[in-house]
């Protein structure tokens, strides 16, 4: 199984709408890029708390990368449609520095 593959495969357990994940595989001069792309609403599914979800991806993803002799790279792009929360969104009672 490529390296796209795997990675797909293990995002699609984590997610609400696996039909709608897609890893995209490009090769340049720094190594591989593995774009990620998903329903909105499964972003924070992919991130994690504090982001160890996505670093747990890239983390397996370098170490196969490292037994190929490749670098690879993990990108997850926001998707249409997602918004960011501001921290007045996050917490209200807290005033705006």
């Amino acid at each position: 199984m490529d390296d796209a593959k795997l990675l797909e495969v293990i995002i699609r357990e984590l997610v609400g709408f696996p039909d709608e994940v897609r890893v995209e595989r490009s090769v340049d001069e720094l190594g591989v890029l593995l774009s990620i792309y998903l329903n909105p609403e499964d972003m924070g599914k992919v991130i994690g708390r504090q982001g160890m979800t996505a670093k747990s991806l890239r983390a397996i993803m370098r170490a196969i990368g490292m037994k190929n002799n490749a670098r690879i790279n993990v990108k997850i792009v926001e998707p249409e449609g997602s918004h960011r929360h501001e921290a007045s969104d996050v917490y209200p009672g807290e005033a705006r520095v």
